[in-house]
């Protein structure tokens, strides 16, 4: 299944300022363009009063059904110029690059450095003054609208938890990201033991055929092995500053699997084994959660997806629900993440949303 939509459920009432230096650069390009700050305020108070519904992003669009305490609710969306290929090109390039960047990249930060290399290569990530081109069915007709300010202050919240939320409007999903990323840390040539002097470390002012310096496979050293060994690092001693737990030996080893696939095969084997890494590889941390255990939502969740899969007689079996040859399993943020039946066992079969109307058929 393809991941270029993604849904997110509504965040509901109680909202923030943007916590991470580019969630707050994305309300400040909206901020800099609205002709009306009466608007803004309004929109931020919408926001936090949680009157925007399920959110979706694609490539080059963010769109929600906005309420209102006058009237509504109003079809709003954000658009965005998606990046052309040579720009994509030219920014996984830079990624690729540098460890540190590919590191925090996959553990879902976005380093300045890295934004301002990319805007050095001319490719610019975060949208400018005018940038995001508001539109709304509401009768105003001041842009932003309210209606647009409100999604627009929620998208930032997105962006704090999930830069790849930015790159998906920008045009490429996280799976299509990560392949493109994979390839490039792949080793650049086949170099046996036996091509170079015993002894010689590889010099490591070697260069790629695009010209961005890399370190090359060390005798007996996969290539890939050096971005595999820097993300985990970097991964574990973010964990470590932010006071989060680090995960067990086997939430890790399947992280390093579906993160890295070229050496999963080395890192563990066998159906359970390819099932976990197929539950993180299509839904992270939250996928493999509800592949390994069940629990029990609130009640509001499973009468919403009763309405939603009206049509298809489902059974429900705590935050399980099964339509003919398809479970869909409810993780703790909202989402549903969808299954398949191969023999006698239930595979992850893609992406979570938050409709689960998306997922059957």
């Amino acid at each position: 299944m393809s991941d270029d939509v993604r849904g997110f459920p509504a965040f509901g009432a109680g909202g923030h300022l943007a916590r991470t230096w580019w969630g707050r650069a994305w309300v400040r390009a909206m901020e800099d363009t609205a002709l009306d700050l009466r608007q803004l305020k309004a929109g931020r108070k919408y926001a936090a009063a949680g009157l925007v519904g399920s959110i979706t992003v694609s490539p080059g669009r963010i769109a929600a059904v906005v309420d209102d305490v006058d009237g509504g609710p109003f079809r709003t969306e954000l658009r965005l110029a998606v990046l052309s290929e040579a720009d994509w090109t030219r920014f996984l390039d830079r990624v690729a690059s540098r460890a540190g960047h590919l590191a925090a990249l996959l553990d879902r930060d976005m380093p300045r450095d890295l934004v301002t290399a990319a805007d050095d290569a001319g490719v610019h990530l975060l949208p400018g003054i005018g940038d995001l081109d508001p539109g709304c069915d509401c009768p105003g007709w001041e842009l932003p609208c309210r209606h647009a300010a409100a999604l627009s202050f929620q998208a930032s919240w997105l962006l704090d938890a999930d830069p790849f939320v930015l790159l998906l409007m920008r045009g490429k999903g996280e799976r299509e990201i990560r392949e493109e990323l994979e390839s490039r840390t792949a080793p650049r040539a086949e170099l046996e033991v036996g091509d170079r002097t015993p002894g010689v470390l590889p010099d490591l002012a070697e260069f790629t055929p695009s010209g961005a310096p890399s370190i090359p496979a060390a005798p007996g050293v996969p290539a890939e092995a050096f971005a595999l060994l820097a993300a985990n690092a970097a991964a574990q001693a973010r964990a470590v500053l932010a006071g989060e737990p680090w995960p067990g030996r086997r939430v890790d080893t399947v992280r390093l699997a579906a993160e890295f696939p070229s050496v999963a095969s080395r890192l563990g084997e066998g159906p359970e084994f390819e099932r976990a890494v197929a539950a993180w590889t299509h839904g992270g941390r939250a996928g493999l959660e509800v592949l390994d255990s069940a629990w029990t939502p609130p009640k509001a969740a499973l009468a919403a997806a009763r309405a939603a899969l009206a049509n298809e007689a489902p059974v429900f079996e705590r935050n399980r629900c099964t339509a003919g040859d398809v479970q869909l399993r409810l993780d703790r943020a909202g989402r549903w993440h969808p299954y398949r039946r191969e023999g006698d066992e239930w595979w992850p079969s893609g992406p979570p949303e938050a409709d689960p109307g998306l997922l059957i058929g």
